[in-house]
């Protein structure tokens, strides 16, 4: 494609064997400014979205070497970014259904109008372009190993996809927002690896983990006799950070008087170290992070108004993993490659993946991550199944709606006394009723738990 083209163009590929409907189709595009290149066989199709980026084609379903939905397909599988016009005569309009069905954008019959086919065009440009948009802010956030690669294509993942991208650059300070387990030092450090300070230090410190007086010499360190136990002059988190970025987590869990010295740093970049009356200067970015309502803790007197509009320069919210269920295929994708257990890669059932997907996950991802790397240990070969996953996502699972329709204490029931037929018929031995039923010794033991079953009842 030519490199002079206006930004904003529209770049079509127009594929049809009347030939007059392409001189039209040359005719009017050319006076709309538009960028058109024209095939009559679906093989030539190929080779010219092969050749040049296309945003838009326009699709005849009847060609002489292939069929539409066949063509349709290639090019969806080859370049998932283009969308597609289908065109069809009123009697092939059931094979355009078939083809919305099979991605394409939308269809048009013949004849159709010129103005009608325009908007259609206008549309599914937007269309390509954000999509072209949003792939470009994934490949573009950088990360320093595949472990912490942030996944999803979920448009809540990749509204924080694109702020990453916007915020990293600058020296702006940024409150991450999110309940525990989504993310927020995930997004820290794609903030401070995309930014110029990625050189340089990314230091951590949790306000919830250490008291007061210990997180003061952690964030500003301590001269030699500040305080009981101080034996040795210690440089603080914003020495060691120097020039790079200083990510500050459950930052609501900090004291009113150290938020103070906190925001002084926030105003002109000065503190002092425990114990000392030199006044040092800090060249650090701050990130900070929170799962509380930093509202609310204003409103009880526990966070300082002044500091929160200090630090909130640049707020992102990060969503609940429930919020964004379309990710959590490429989650567990994600997890089984990048946290194995043993020599050999797992993978999971249908039915596990489908109780994983209906869980509401109150962890968020964190819960996702711990669950998976349980499975893995659980496992008794390569595959996770509904067995190794946790009681509570096992439960959540049948109650659900994955089990047959029906009445749900019934089929519990009848759950039961099959369980129990079975266990009788083999006089107990647990191993025997498992291979009848079909399932492992731990789902056996599970459904025996579940079921109250004592070995008095089993007996007989």
């Amino acid at each position: 494609m030519a490199t002079t083209d206006k930004p904003g163009t529209i770049h079509l590929l127009a594929v049809d064997d009347d030939e007059n409907l392409l001189d039209m189709m040359r005719e009017h595009f050319d006076r709309k400014g538009f960028k058109l290149s024209t095939a009559s066989r679906g093989a030539d199709a190929m080779t010219l979205v092969d050749e040049g980026r296309f945003d838009v084609a326009l699709l005849d379903i009847s060609l002489p070497d292939i069929n539409g939905l066949e063509l349709l397909a290639k090019l969806k599988e080859q370049h998932p970014e283009l969308e597609v016009i289908m065109l069809t005569a009123h009697a092939a309009l059931d094979m355009a259904i078939q083809a919305m069905k099979a991605g394409a954008y939308d269809y048009l019959t013949k004849p159709f109008h010129f103005n009608a086919l325009d908007v259609h065009i206008q549309k599914a440009f937007e269309k390509a372009s954000l999509a072209r948009r949003e792939r470009q802010w994934v490949e573009h956030i950088s990360v320093e190993s595949p472990r912490y690669r942030m996944v999803g294509s979920s448009p809540a993942h990749l509204r924080v996809m694109q702020l990453i991208e916007k915020v990293a650059p600058t020296d702006a300070t940024v409150l991450i927002r999110g309940a525990s387990g989504t993310g927020k030092e995930l997004v820290a450090r794609a903030l401070h690896y995309n930014s110029p300070r990625r050189n340089r230090p990314l230091v951590t410190v949790n306000c919830a983990a250490l008291q007061e007086t210990l997180l003061e010499s952690e964030l500003f360190g301590h001269e030699k006799g500040a305080f009981t136990g101080a034996v040795q002059t210690k440089p603080g988190l914003f020495e060691v950070a120097e020039g790079g970025t200083l990510f500050i987590d459950e930052i609501a869990e900090m004291a009113p008087g150290l938020q103070a010295k906190l925001l002084r740093v926030l105003e002109n970049g000065h503190y002092r170290r425990v114990g000392s009356t030199h006044e040092a200067v800090a060249d650090v970015r701050i990130v900070a992070a929170t799962n509380k309502n930093l509202e609310e803790e204003q409103k009880s007197g526990k966070f300082r108004v002044d500091l929160f509009y200090r630090l909130n320069v640049v707020s992102m919210r990060l969503p609940a993993l429930k919020d964004r269920r379309e990710d959590i295929s490429e989650l567990v994708e994600h997890f089984l490659a990048t946290r194995r257990v043993g020599p050999k890669p797992f993978t999971i059932t249908p039915e596990a993946m489908d109780a994983i997907k209906h869980y509401d996950w109150p962890g968020n991802i964190r819960e996702l991550a711990n669950v998976l790397e349980r499975a893995q240990i659980l496992a008794e070969d390569s595959t996770i199944t509904l067995d190794d996953l946790p009681e509570n996502l096992f439960d959540h699972h049948v109650s659900s709606g994955s089990t047959p329709p029906g009445d749900p204490v019934h089929l519990r029931e009848v759950e039961r006394l099959h369980v129990l037929e079975v266990l009788r018929k083999e006089k107990g031995n647990k191993v025997h009723a498992a291979r009848a039923l079909g399932i492992s010794r731990r789902a056996l033991y599970r459904l025996i738990k579940k079921y109250s079953l004592a070995d008095e009842e089993i007996r007989g």
